[in-house]
């Protein structure tokens, strides 16, 4: 955050600016299926992401919930997962990571993974346009 201040009659406010950064945004639309709670589910999900991002491959996520099943797109799974990463470097040391499919990392993964149904659908997004 950048810190701004400014002086106007002999008062004085400090404005808090969050400075704007550039994203790759890794989207995942899923639906759950198998013997787990939602609650379960997306609890072993977040273990997971907080996992990554305690390590530094990951910036942040969010798990969503397709609200009162509303949707316009036939087919579209339940739940949108949205991970954020600073560049394409992070998201490749991210997969490198999880890729060898061993230790607790992975033990978190398929604590959820496990019951994607197979109709995922993903996609990677950024922040546009880019500033270079």
């Amino acid at each position: 955050m950048s810190l701004a201040i400014y002086i106007e009659k002999a008062q004085c406010k400090i404005i808090l600016k969050k400075e704007t950064k550039m994203a790759d945004l890794y989207t995942i639309w899923a639906n759950k299926e198998g013997d787990i709670s939602d609650l379960e589910w997306v609890n072993g999900m977040k273990s997971f992401f907080d996992h990554l991002i305690s390590e530094g491959k990951m910036e942040s996520y969010r798990i969503t919930r397709c609200k009162m099943g509303f949707r316009s797109i036939a087919d579209m799974p339940e739940w949108m997962i949205l991970m954020e990463f600073k560049d394409m470097a992070q998201i490749d040391s991210a997969f490198r990571r999880v890729a060898p499919l061993e230790g607790e990392l992975e033990t978190k993964h398929k604590s959820f993974n496990q019951f994607v149904s197979g109709d995922l659908q993903h996609a990677l997004f950024r922040d546009w346009p880019d500033q270079f």
